[in-house]
C-alpha cells in the first residue's frame, strides 16, 4: 500500500502575477514546476505548515488567504494531498534555497511550464477565474 503524503502549496500572487518555483535536479520529479510548499507535520493546520515551510524555503513571509484547489494524485513514490491557497507577501522577497529556479508569470501564462501532475488542476483553476 501507498503511503499518503499531505502537502500545502502557496500561489503567491504579487502585481497580478504568480510565483512558480522549479524543482531542483535530484529531487523528485526533478526540473518540474510546482507552488513552493511542502509537507504538513503531525499537529499541524495546513496553513501553519505552509507558513512554516515558505519561510524556510523562500526566506518570506506569506499572507495565507483562500484555499484555490484540493488534489490527489497517485506517483509511484506515494498518493500526494495537495492543497493550494492563495498567498500574499508580507515581508520579504524569495530566495533560492531549495529551487532550482522561480518565474512570475500571468494566470495565462502558467501552462507554458512544465508543471508535476498534482499541480495541474491548480493551474486549471488559476487559468479559468484569476484572483
Amino acid at each position: 500500500m501507498k503511503k499518503n503524503i499531505h502537502v500545502v502549496g502557496a500561489v503567491i500572487i504579487e502585481n497580478d502575477k504568480i510565483l512558480c518555483a522549479q524543482r531542483g535536479p535530484t529531487k523528485s520529479l526533478p526540473l518540474k514546476w510546482e507552488f513552493p510548499g511542502g509537507k504538513i507535520e503531525a499537529g499541524e493546520k495546513p496553513q501553519e505548515a505552509l507558513s512554516r515551510e515558505i519561510k524556510e524555503e523562500m526566506q518570506c513571509i506569506v499572507e495565507i488567504g483562500d484555499q484555490v484547489e484540493h488534489t490527489v494524485y497517485e506517483y509511484n513514490f506515494g498518493i500526494v494531498h495537495l492543497t493550494t491557497y492563495y498567498c500574499k507577501l508580507i515581508e520579504g522577497k524569495p530566495v533560492l534555497t531549495e529551487h532550482a529556479s522561480i518565474k512570475w508569470l500571468a494566470p495565462d501564462e502558467l501552462k507554458s511550464l512544465d508543471w508535476a501532475p498534482a499541480d495541474i488542476p491548480a493551474i486549471e483553476t488559476l487559468s479559468m477565474k484569476p484572483f
